[in-house]
């Protein structure tokens, strides 16, 4: 099961965050379960902080490579640099699974 999937399912039967904002402060308050960033964000200092407080806060923390993929798989039509799964819902099992990869 790929990324984008898993987040379409954690925002159905979950709660997800999407933008910088939103995910940043969700890391730091410790209640994400995945964070999901894309690649072809400009500039990248964007989202360059994420990866590094996740690895701190002991998240797991993914890159993919599309910002409209992202936003598709969080049910918007507009391009999102990342998102954070908050509950995961149904996607649970996907999730631990990508964690033991």
């Amino acid at each position: 099961m790929d990324v984008y999937n898993i987040i379409e399912k954690a925002r159905k039967t979950g709660k997800v965050d999407k933008g910088v904002n939103e995910v940043t402060k969700a890391i730091e308050r410790s209640v994400a379960k995945l964070v999901v960033y894309a690649t072809d964000v400009e500039p990248k200092e964007i989202v360059q902080h994420l990866s590094a407080i996740c690895k701190e806060k002991n998240i797991l923390c993914i890159e993919v490579d599309s910002k409209q993929k992202l936003g598709l798989a969080v049910g918007i039509s507009v391009n999102t640099s990342t998102v954070a799964v908050i509950d995961a819902g149904d996607a649970e099992k996907d999730i631990s699974n990508l964690k033991e990869k």
